[in-house]
């Protein structure tokens, strides 16, 4: 259970799919690892290239304006919807998806709702745990995480080859990471998505193609993301669509607190690290 989103699965006919939370979280994913690799961050030929070449700089300030907005935006809920793509032995794609809700409260509060009908998840981390419970199966794994929203991300990913949530969206230094290992950038044009006018603006790096649609105005929200693996021949793509963005929501009491139903069977996290994520 709780694999990585960067990983390419083996279903059971043969397919081979991208799966998961988010579709820029892929992206963190490989882009964190370059950086611990030392791999540098594009520098030299920004702002001197367009179509599927160097990086455009008025692709990267689109970017950096949506991440620098959400990172000082303190609270927030969204509604996704996601399709991933299965890749069939014969090379037959087939799609599947399924929806999710988003709820964040920097510095240290994040609940998502899954839903699908089969592989339905709902995630809390309150500041000192996380929380997974899987309704169909009811089972829950619970760890203990103290600190911040980013290092209950760094945890997740290096202990237990898991990327949360949202995870592109409230990385403290997403920018950073977003352009690690990024090989060409560039603007597409504008466009609207759900009525929302949008600056439209794709990436590549070695192992991926990525396109994000960021509004215009002062409320850069991204809106859509397409992400496209390129170290596999059949380039399976993962599609979010954003919607039901709120900035300044109010939050329940009780958020963020989460007791699993009496019957609940409690299991550990599959750990990747050393440590032990025993279930209390």
């Amino acid at each position: 259970m709780l694999m990585s989103l960067l990983r390419i699965d083996r279903g059971k006919h043969g397919t081979r799919r991208v799966t998961g939370l988010g579709a820029l979280a892929v992206v963190l994913t490989v882009a964190v690892s370059l950086v611990a690799q030392g791999a540098a961050v594009a520098g030299d030929t920004r702002g001197v290239g367009k179509w599927g070449g160097a990086i455009d700089a008025d692709a990267l300030q689109i970017l950096k304006r949506m991440t620098d907005y959400l990172e000082n935006t303190q609270q927030f809920t969204m509604h996704t919807e996601n399709t991933f793509e299965d890749v069939l032995a014969t090379g037959q794609k087939i799609q599947f998806g399924f929806s999710s809700d988003i709820v964040v409260q920097r510095p240290n509060k994040i609940r998502a709702e899954r839903t699908d009908g089969f592989a339905d998840k709902l995630f809390v981390f309150d500041g000192a745990k996380l929380s997974v419970y899987d309704p169909q199966l009811d089972v829950v794994s619970i760890v203990d995480v103290p600190g911040d929203i980013d290092n209950l991300l760094h945890f997740a990913r290096d202990a237990l080859d898991l990327v949360p949530p949202a995870g592109d969206m409230v990385f403290s230094n997403a920018f950073e990471l977003l352009t690690a290992g990024m090989t060409s950038g560039f603007v597409v044009g504008k466009s609207v998505i759900g009525g929302v006018s949008c600056d439209h603006i794709a990436f590549t790096t070695d192992v991926v193609d990525w396109q994000v649609w960021v509004a215009d105005g002062d409320r850069p929200l991204p809106y859509k993301y397409v992400l496209t693996t390129r170290d596999d021949p059949a380039q399976p793509q993962f599609v979010t669509m954003i919607s039901d963005w709120s900035t300044d929501p109010k939050i329940e009491d009780g958020t963020f607190a989460f007791s699993p139903p009496a019957a609940t069977l409690e299991i550990d996290f599959i750990r990747v690290d050393a440590g032990n994520a025993a279930a209390r």
